[in-house]
């Protein structure tokens, strides 16, 4: 999937010269957590968000350094904290020259960038010209839509134990032993763990396998130091 896929269309956003209290109002009545900042050309110059309001006047959370760390920083910095928390437009509080993505660009890249840059909106451009935003919850969104996929015609019990045993003895976190067994797509799952993120692993790779319609978790967690062994909690239920 690629930006131009989910991302929201019908941008909201805001000029440089709207004031900040405007700002505030369109954010909260849209619901939205930042607004795109366009310029009288129509060129995008910023980004407004929700931690943009956190340090200000109005609610008395400026920032208040010791006179130390003031004389560090430097006259510079102070002059531009001062901005950020008394300015009264868009274009005081903005976050300028915002990352962007092509409406091409894949989901991986967009995901590498919202981690990397600690950000949680990409503006998308078609040259110069903005034609959507992805935030997180259009990725949420995409997760959502895509947990019903279509059905696979080979998903037979067959295929499944292979697809899964094939999976896992790929992985470094693979149970000792690990064997499959299917039956009407209810996937039972054998073999020695010596951690339960091991088990978590394994159970996941099964639901994630395609037909597979309930799973059973009988892998053995065995310490590596000690060679104490515990069933698994299915099992252990399963015998009282």
């Amino acid at each position: 999937m690629r930006a131009h896929h989910i991302m929201t269309k019908d941008v909201i956003t805001v000029t440089p010269h709207t004031s900040i209290e405007e700002a505030a109002k369109i954010m909260l009545q849209t619901h939205v957590s930042g607004l795109p900042v366009m310029d009288d050309t129509g060129k995008l110059v910023g980004i407004v968000s929700e931690s943009d309001f956190l340090r200000r006047s109005e609610i008395g959370t400026g920032r208040k350094r010791p006179a130390w760390l003031q004389f560090l920083v430097g006259p510079g910095r102070a002059a531009a904290d001062f901005v950020h928390e008394r300015g009264r437009k868009v274009e005081d509080v903005m976050t300028e020259d915002p990352i962007t993505v092509d409406e091409q660009a894949p989901l991986e890249e967009l995901v590498r960038l919202m981690e990397k840059k600690g950000i949680k909106r990409v503006p998308v451009l078609r040259g110069n010209t903005l034609t959507g935003i992805v935030t997180r919850s259009n990725l949420l969104q995409a997760v959502a839509s895509m947990a019903h996929e279509i059905p696979d015609p080979t998903a037979d019990d067959d295929h499944i134990r292979s697809r899964l045993t094939r999976l896992v003895n790929a992985t470094d976190w693979r149970p000792i032993g690990f064997e499959v067994t299917v039956r009407h797509g209810v996937v039972h799952l054998h073999g020695i763990i010596t951690t339960d993120k091991a088990r978590q692993a394994t159970i996941v790779a099964a639901q994630n396998t395609a037909g597979v319609k309930e799973v059973h978790d009988h892998l053995c967690l065995v310490d590596s130091y000690s060679g104490f062994y515990v069933e698994s909690p299915e099992d252990m239920e399963a015998a009282r």
